[in-house]
């Protein structure tokens, strides 16, 4: 699977590149991957192949694009001038670290030796070196000259009898010495700068065998703390290499202590893989303050001095917890699973809709706020859609229910059960607020009567053999059209409830939309093609192609039909000029595939949703 390093702009050479407004979105799977800039008014986190730095007041973002792959690691250094990040890349491939220009927000070198996976990454405290850890198919340690941007030395990371090393840390007051630890490994490095080597010396542990999960040192040296999988802490002292105390003794943290970090004023801020986050001092390890969060803590970092702080979970949540009182405030919240949709309330693009797994989720579009969530847990939420009044967010379930929910409340308002066999895979509404029209599994169709008190089905069309990915409703609410992965699109009337015309084409169909004019349906699917039908009679007028690779996901159309948005498995957002059939912009941005894409009621903003859990916001680039 060899990638090329083109940049996905030469696709489309005449193309504009779309000028990104704003990204909801945080990877908390990264290994310490939050970090707060030394400024103190920044944090830096990762989200697929990119690099935020989002102000913490004004919330402002600047994006660091430059990987071709997810970031794996996040460094900043102590004076703040630099940002490091590693990337994975496929088995064999070099993968690259990256050295940015804090101030400019630019790549300053791109350091390439490790294969696979850059594991860990650490500065020196004076900024004269970088340390980086590769990953499990390269166990190399290798020490950059950030002056010179090259490599100065490297060496094995762990000796022959032990695991991995996966986590590194640099002295706080010295150039030339660095721990690296992971399983059943730790050491202490010293540099020999006049040779080009790196020395190791293996710490004792006696007859703990332990596998390190996170390490921090202390701000004078005089000892450094690992934290472990069997959730407890070793206090390790790095001159003479030995033990010096560990613990909790009884009450081990749940699941690992993933995160770690030491306090100026002594003591240490503990993560544990359990999302208990806690203030513990050596050598009983006890609590002495201690909140549960939401997700296993993969990051805590330092506001200043550690008055403030900030935690990353795997459900990525970032919050922001005071010393003093101990209590957290969830700052950035976002899905950290697939998005399946998105959608606008009629006519207005203040707010939107997305589900992913099994919550809906409403966000403030300009602050990217959000506003609401509505969990139902063990289920998959697979469409939604906002019905024309504004009253209700009807959504389609993998159990086979239909659910409406109140959108400024969350409330449960009703539910049709047995909707369809095989899950329900898609759902739209009618104008006029008194049908559902939903897509099953099993290729159904089904046209629901809503009333004030009772749902009821009207009729089932069964004509599709296969599961229904995309459905649209004419303005008219006598005709709608859905699109299946059995290779067909089928135009329903809804006046008199049966088939009037069907499309085939040898694709798994994943979207389509009707021109304003509704002559004409465009669609697209694994086929790549973009094809443009004739209503009337289901034939062909012209095809074009949506793209290089990978197939078509998520389509919109502007209310006026000059413009339409495609996105999908080649992470690329386009905007298509309708009559010319060419592409006029494109959006680089995701690092997930898009799953669905809509245009803003008024034409503001173009938002992109992709598996990764991320959600773009582009802006729309012509006058509205």
């Amino acid at each position: 699977m060899m990638e090329t390093q083109t940049s996905p702009k030469d696709e489309v050479a005449e193309a504009v590149e779309l000028e990104l407004e704003a990204v909801i979105g945080f990877n908390g799977h990264v290994p310490t991957g939050l970090k707060c800039h030394p400024d103190q008014e920044h944090l830096v986190y990762p989200l697929g192949c990119t690099i935020l730095i989002q102000a913490i007041n004004t919330q402002e973002q600047n994006f660091l694009h430059g990987h071709g792959n997810n970031v794996s690691c996040v460094a900043i250094s102590k004076s703040g001038l630099y940002i490091a990040s590693g990337q994975v890349t496929f088995m064999g491939f070099k993968a690259d670290i990256i050295l940015w220009d804090y101030k400019k927000r630019e790549l300053m070198a791109r350091l390439s030796l490790h294969k696979g996976k850059i594991e860990a990454l650490a500065f020196s405290p004076n900024d004269m070196y970088l340390v980086s850890l590769g990953g499990p198919d390269d166990g190399s340690v290798v020490v950059w000259s950030i002056a010179q941007r090259e490599a100065i030395c490297g060496s094995p990371a762990a000796g022959l009898n032990v695991g991995n090393a996966t986590t590194v840390i640099f002295s706080r007051c010295r150039d030339e010495m660095f721990v690296t630890a992971g399983n059943g490994t730790i050491r202490v490095w010293e540099l020999d700068l006049p040779n080009r080597k790196i020395w190791p010396t293996e710490c004792q542990t006696g007859q703990m065998k332990r596998i390190v999960m996170s390490i921090s040192m202390a701000d004078d040296d005089s000892f450094f703390y690992l934290g472990t999988t069997t959730g407890d802490i070793l206090k390790m002292n790095p001159r003479t290499k030995l033990l010096a105390d560990t613990g909790p003794a009884k009450d081990k943290f749940s699941l690992g202590v993933s995160a770690i970090s030491c306090l100026k004023m002594g003591g240490l801020l503990v993560g544990s893989g359990d999302g208990l986050l806690v203030f513990c001092k050596s050598p009983s390890y006890k609590p002495i303050k201690k909140i549960q969060l939401q997700g296993g803590i993969t990051s805590i970092t330092l506001r200043g001095e550690g008055h403030q702080f900030f935690v990353g979970t795997e459900e990525s949540h970032i919050y922001r917890v005071n010393f003093t009182n101990f209590k957290e405030t969830l700052i950035t919240s976002c899905h950290f699973e697939s998005v399946e949709d998105i959608v606008f309330p009629f006519g207005t693009a203040e707010l939107f809709a997305t589900c992913a797994k099994k919550d809906i989720r409403v966000w403030h579009t300009l602050t990217n706020r959000e506003l609401l969530r509505i969990t139902v847990p063990n289920m998959t939420c697979h469409g939604i859609d906002f019905m024309r009044d504004g009253k209700s967010i009807i959504s389609a379930w993998d159990d086979g229910r239909i659910r409406a929910f109140a959108p400024e409340t969350g409330r449960l308002m009703y539910v049709i059960n047995n909707a369809h066999r095989i899950g329900v895979t898609a759902v739209a509404t009618t104008s006029d607020c008194k049908r559902v029209i939903s897509g099953g599994g099993e290729g159904e169709v089904r046209v629901w009567h809503i009333g004030h008190q009772i749902q009821k089905l009207e009729e089932a069309l069964k004509e599709h053999k296969s599961s229904v990915s995309c459905i649209r409703v004419k303005k008219s609410n006598e005709e709608c059209v859905t699109a299946s992965t059995d290779g067909t699109c089928i135009i329903w009337d809804l006046v008199r409830l049966r088939r009037n015309q069907m499309i085939l084409a040898n694709t798994l169909f994943q979207c389509v939309c009707y021109h304003p004019e509704e002559f004409q349906i465009i669609t697209s699917g694994t086929d790549r093609k973009i094809a443009y039908w004739e209503v009337f009679d289901g034939s062909v007028i012209r095809e074009l192609d949506g793209s290089l690779s990978g197939a078509v996901n998520g389509m919109d159309i502007t209310v006026e039909g000059v413009h339409f948005v495609t996105g999908g498995n080649d992470h690329l957002v386009k905007v298509w000029d309708y009559n010319e059939g060419e592409v006029t912009h494109v959006g680089v941005g995701h690092s997930g595939n898009i799953t669905r894409i809509r245009i803003s009621p008024g034409n503001q903003y173009i938002v992109s949703v992709s598996a990764d859990g991320a959600i773009l916001r582009w802006k729309y680039p012509f006058p509205s």
